[in-house]
């Protein structure tokens, strides 16, 4: 606030303005010259000298020139940044820092092109499943094909990304992109001209060379943000919630898709996305991670803390492929199997939601005990549901409620893997961590459909339960391990 007349100095300085002829020389001198129009104003110009102590307005005495009035006025003028001082500040909307997150130049141009890139992951197993049985008559070489696939994606996956990380992501993604891309399209012309079955099960594999999409843009984000940890929390969860919303939407796409055109139009649309989204989110260079060549053994599983990390997602990953093969299993014993395609997007939407919300919240310290204690609770519902009522509408609300802890508890995860991952091997790390999911979803995949057929599928979501368990007991035991080894050091 800038000082007024009468805190400026103790004297009256408006003696030596008023008075010239009597005010010694070095007077003007300890005056402000700042100060000499802001007294002018606060006084008439046409009053003689001894008048002008005297406030017209107020009527005081020639006597009271330091009075109250005079400082009264000066006192006004540090009401003028009434918005510096905002007595009630505007509250900060929900979606406040995602505006702010895309406001960054270049970002929503990436996250487009991510997002269109990433929709067909959803679509191609459901896609490759209708094209071959419809036309080779055998879900089971449908299956078969589709695990292979599965299989070679976790194995390139890894060796991918560390290529992506030593060479920059538009060297390495675009060319992949291509090569899974032709991949695709040589599964369609096997099946199409009757190829035998073993070229499909060749071709599918090429699909493996699709890049981590989701992994790429985190670690954009991740370069972006990294001095400003509360904008990357809402990355984050930005892109767990664009994971969820792509797997519910991308198989309802492909059965549109291949049901109402021909059993080649999910594929032939998947691989047209897929190259488009990379281009475009290729081509924004200026937010690319600089490539960094890791010499010696740098690998993220030797990494401290990294291997319990990685076990946590396989039993994260068990959970998400159980609940899904007993879900349809439950939907088929009711008469609804049709349904279960919806009532399972309805677990994606509310994992959605809460990612969503994650994100608009400040940054928290990350604690993945209490987000895997929470999925634990909540996958008790779907068991509840099931053997109280039996009916598929409850079904449905518990995997709602039960899917809103599956985000948060990815989002810590995540963020865990971008702390612990070593520099330089960030794309290698977050793609061992979806290898670890997808191992997780074949097991639990397995699981579940065991206990659906040789227990009954209201058992089988005790499966999805025990997994959550076993990720909060890893967890748990590692963050207990990590706070005995400073006591033991200090003991």
């Amino acid at each position: 606030m800038p000082p007024t007349p009468a805190d400026a100095r103790p004297e009256p300085p408006t003696a030596a303005r008023t008075e010239p002829p009597t005010a010694a020389p070095p007077a003007p001198r300890t005056e402000p010259p700042t100060k000499t129009p802001h007294a002018a104003r606060t006084k008439p110009a046409t009053e003689s000298p001894p008048p002008a102590r005297t406030n017209p307005a107020t009527g005081t005495p020639p006597q009271t020139h330091p009075e109250p009035p005079v400082e009264a006025t000066p006192r006004k003028q540090p009401a003028a940044p009434r918005e510096a001082r905002g007595a009630a500040p505007a509250r900060a909307t929900p979606v406040a820092p995602y505006r702010r997150l895309f406001a960054r130049p270049g970002a929503l141009a990436f996250t487009i092109g991510n997002l269109v890139a990433r929709l067909p992951m959803g679509m191609f197993s459901v896609s490759a499943v209708v094209m071959i049985a419809g036309s080779r008559g055998s879900y089971a070489l449908a299956g078969a094909v589709t695990a292979v696939g599965l299989a070679a994606t976790a194995v390139a996956g890894p060796w991918l990304a560390r290529l992506v990380d030593r060479h920059g992501q538009a060297r390495v993604a675009v060319p992949a992109t291509v090569c899974a891309v032709l991949g695709s399209l040589a599964l369609l012309l096997c099946v199409r001209y009757d190829a035998p079955d073993w070229t499909l099960f060749a071709a599918y594999a090429a699909t493996a060379a699709t890049p981590n999409i989701g992994g790429l843009s985190r670690a954009r984000w991740a370069h972006l943000l990294r001095d400003d940890p509360a904008a990357l929390h809402t990355a984050n969860s930005f892109e767990q919630a664009a994971d969820e919303l792509c797997f519910m939407l991308g198989p309802v796409l492909a059965s549109l898709l291949t049901g109402t055109f021909f059993p080649e139009a999910g594929t032939l649309a998947g691989a047209a996305l897929l190259l488009t989204g990379m281009l475009v989110f290729a081509a924004q260079r200026a937010t690319e991670p600089p490539p960094r060549t890791v010499r010696g053994g740098g690998s993220p599983l030797r990494s401290p803390g990294f291997p319990p990390l990685l076990a946590s997602f396989v039993a994260t990953g068990a959970v998400f492929g159980s609940m899904e093969v007993v879900t349809i299993a439950y939907a088929d014993g009711q008469g609804h199997r049709s349904a279960a395609g919806a009532v399972l997007a309805l677990q994606a939407a509310g994992s959605c939601a809460a990612g969503l919300w994650y994100g608009a919240r400040g940054p928290a310290r990350p604690r993945l005990p209490r987000c895997l204690l929470a999925m634990t609770v909540l996958m008790s519902l779907p068991l509840l549901a099931a053997g109280a009522s039996g009916s598929l509408w409850a079904l449905a609300a518990a995997l709602l409620v039960a899917g809103m802890a599956t985000a948060p508890t990815m989002v810590t995860a995540m963020t865990l893997v971008q702390r612990q991952t070593p520099e330089g091997r960030l794309n290698e790390g977050m793609s061992l961590v979806v290898t670890g999911l997808l191992l997780g979803i074949a097991c639990g995949s397995a699981g579940g459909g065991w206990a659906a057929q040789h227990a009954s599928p209201t058992a089988g979501f005790a499966v999805p339960l025990a997994a959550a368990g076993g990720a909060l007991l890893i967890a748990s035991a590692t963050a207990a391990l990590r706070s005995a080894g400073p006591r033991r050091r200090t003991a």
